[in-house]
């Protein structure tokens, strides 16, 4: 029997797994469109950045370091820390499923605003734990207060999006403070800080300000999107040793290439990161003129901190996106709920004002 002969024996599947929802990326935009459906920065890599991966990818014939322990050092030299209480992955995502594996098992619950990033779920499901999902205000941030008040003795895991993806709503170090201090200290709590280099309000929670204060947390951040590094998949956690030892021993082995590594450590280069934080100044003036704009529209946008703006969209989700869709603009839908647009090139910019005019 071969492996395309039909059997009748069905092999057994956890059913939770089976019935779990695979993350899908958007669609792909017309050749003449504009894809703005996966918060992307649009510029290609710098020079430098480009160079440094080409060389490394003249030895992928050979296995990286598994630890990225020179991307570590920078990091750690950067915040003050040592490199063990630095851990790097395969983008932000990958380091919050390594979490949630160590911390939570069957019978657990994980605490999370919704809506939020939509791998949450997702990734609660696989480590066979319970997900909590905590209503966002009217404003479409985090209620922080109902979050810490959800926590009860099953609870493991409680994460925070900053700003929150996909509504764009930071959450305020004020407000943060609040809640660690109503969070028990036994508690994990991961501040999703992947679009942190875009923030420009003030009052929003800095992650890196918090670290080394509160035994139970880790900060989280990515290469994919400021510095544009979304296709080699590096990003990266800072929090207490024994926490990000355990998150350690979840991970698949060298799931961190030296091509990734290599493109971070040329992003960080002074000159190239200047570069690239000069690149990400105009997307938050660009978001930030996109988001003036679409209210003088008529549309009702909350405060957008990231790469990215939210049409909230309800009933109206499906026809909108659609419409976008036959314009030439792929966002990312969330039937139901609204319409994330992220931030492209000017262009696109002047496609979407002029749909969305029409769609009002």
């Amino acid at each position: 029997m071969t492996a395309s002969e039909p059997t009748t024996a069905q092999v057994r599947l956890r059913h939770e797994i089976a019935a779990l929802p695979p993350y899908r990326q958007g669609r792909p935009a017309p050749a003449d469109g504009f894809k703005l459906s996966s918060n992307e920065n649009p510029w290609p890599p710098i020079e430098a950045v480009e160079a440094a991966i080409a060389q490394a990818a003249t030895e992928v014939n050979r296995y990286p370091d598994a630890t990225a322990l020179e991307l570590r050092q920078r990091l750690a030299e950067r915040y003050g820390v040592t490199p063990d209480e630095v851990l790097v992955g395969a983008g932000s995502v990958s380091l919050l499923a390594q979490f949630v594996l160590a911390a939570a098992a069957p019978g657990d619950e994980v605490v999370y605003s919704w809506r939020s990033f939509e791998a949450y779920p997702g990734l609660v499901t696989v480590a066979g734990a319970t997900s909590v999902q905590v209503p966002n205000r009217a404003d479409h941030g985090h209620d922080l207060d109902a979050m810490a008040a959800a926590v009860t003795d099953r609870t493991r895991v409680l994460i925070v999006c900053s700003p929150n993806n996909p509504t764009g709503v930071p959450v305020t170090a004020d407000e943060f403070e609040r809640f660690m201090a109503a969070v028990p200290a036994d508690r994990l709590v991961l501040l999703d800080e992947a679009y942190a280099e875009f923030v420009r309000d003030a009052a929003s929670v800095d992650g890196s300000s918090l670290i080394g204060r509160h035994p139970n947390l880790v900060v989280l951040r990515t290469f994919s999107k400021a510095y544009g590094l979304a296709g080699v998949r590096v990003g990266y956690a800072i929090g207490p040793v024994p926490i990000l030892d355990a998150a350690r021993s979840t991970a698949i082995p060298l799931g961190v290439t030296a091509v990734a590594t290599a493109g971070a450590l040329a992003a960080l280069e002074p000159a190239n990161e200047a570069e690239l934080l000069g690149r990400v100044d105009q997307l938050a003036e660009r978001r930030d003129a996109l988001r003036d704009a679409l209210i003088e529209q008529g549309w009702a946008i909350p405060a957008a901190q990231g790469n990215f703006v939210w049409l909230p969209t309800g009933e109206r989700t499906v026809e909108v996106a659609e419409a976008l869709f036959e314009g030439g603009i792929v966002a990312r839908a969330f039937p139901g709920d609204g319409i994330r647009v992220s931030v492209g090139e000017p262009e696109s910019v002047e496609v979407l004002l002029r749909l969305l005019k029409e769609l009002v």
